[in-house]
């Protein structure tokens, strides 16, 4: 005998089909059916029936003892309202007053899908900033530090003749001296800028670490501007006093040296700094030892600057007192009052919490 795929086997009873399932699990009348042996499960429902029942015929089953209602909601206005007060009024109405549409959330971007809410939860810290992820200072370090080597590729001989020179004592007044040409003047005028960059800077990474991170600026770059002109102003104008003062005192040969050396001076403290402000953007050195080195290298200009004040005007021991009171005069005082100026300067931009 063949039996067909949809059939269940018992052994001791007849062969069931698929058109036979409502015989074997016929639904009796809700009347006829107690309510605690009516099925509530599916569940229930399969366990009624064969082990090897097919899916075809645990469907069957179920559709044949579970009814689907189709519930119609109520389109009839809500009435739920407070005792004593009137029915409520529907949102869709034209002429109801504002504070009907209007409730706790109105204003909540959550409450209106098509506002952009911004991101959820607490934003993070933002990270400081720092040279080493600033694009623009770095390229322009770099620059830098490339403009540098050509200087010394081109002017290096010029260099090394400065250097002997300015530790050289004239021992009579003819001496001739070897003059700039143009382009040895350009190169020295750049390095000064470069110089007043570097100091700037230097200032900058000072105040962010020790006084405040942010100002009443929009960026960086204008605090950093405003520190490398603050030091270029001071170069100049220091130059100025030098110059009105030793034409008073000294004569024409004597106040070019002077100029002279004291360019030279400025152009080699960038050189100096350099390495400094590498090491402390890009490798981590720290703030202390990064303002010692500072320190020290500005004490160095200024003995250097001393050093070569006495030989230029006042080699005569007789004049030591003029010596002190002219270096005090044109470069003690003058540093400090700039100094001074440039934290005013800072205390007027900073932002105070």
């Amino acid at each position: 005998m063949i039996i067909p795929q949809d059939t269940i086997v018992h052994q001791g009873h007849q062969p069931v089909t698929e058109e036979s399932v409502e015989v074997l699990t016929p639904t009796p009348k809700a009347d006829s059916i107690p309510v605690s042996t009516a099925p509530k499960h599916p569940y229930q429902v399969l366990r009624q029936l064969p082990a090897d029942a097919t899916p075809a015929q645990q469907d069957s089953a179920i559709q044949a003892t579970f009814h689907p209602e189709i519930k119609h909601i109520s389109t009839q206005p809500d009435t739920l309202h407070l005792p004593g007060h009137d029915v409520g009024k529907s949102v869709k109405e034209v002429n109801i007053p504002q504070y009907y549409r209007e409730n706790f959330f109105s204003n909540d971007p959550l409450y209106h899908p098509e506002i952009n809410g911004g991101r959820y939860g607490m934003a993070g810290d933002p990270m400081p900033y720092a040279i080493r992820h600033d694009d623009v200072i770095t390229g322009l370090l770099l620059a830098c530090f490339i403009l540098v080597m050509i200087a010394f590729s081109r002017v290096g001989h010029f260099i090394l003749r400065q250097i002997k020179d300015f530790f050289y004592v004239p021992r009579s007044e003819r001496t001739t001296e070897v003059t700039e040409t143009t382009s040895e003047f350009r190169y020295q005028f750049f390095l000064v800028i470069h110089t007043c960059l570097l100091w700037a800077l230097l200032s900058f990474l000072y105040v962010q670490e020790n006084v405040a991170q942010t100002f009443i600026l929009k960026s960086p770059y204008h605090l950093i501007a405003l520190f490398a002109g603050s030091f270029l102003v001071y170069y100049l104008l220091k130059a100025l006093l030098y110059t009105i003062i030793n034409q008073i005192f000294f004569d024409g040969k004597k106040n070019e040296q002077w100029l002279k050396s004291q360019l030279f001076l400025v152009a080699m403290t960038g050189i100096v700094l350099l390495p400094l402000v590498l090491l402390l953007s890009y490798f981590d050195l720290s703030l202390h030892n990064a303002t010692i080195y500072a320190l020290v290298v500005l004490i160095l200009v200024k003995i250097l600057t001393f050093y070569k004040c006495h030989v230029i005007f006042f080699s005569r021991k007789a004049l030591s007192l003029q010596f002190i009171l002219y270096l005090c005069a044109l470069e003690i005082v003058p540093l400090f009052v700039f100094f001074g100026i440039l934290r005013i300067v800072v205390d007027y931009l900073k932002i105070n919490f």
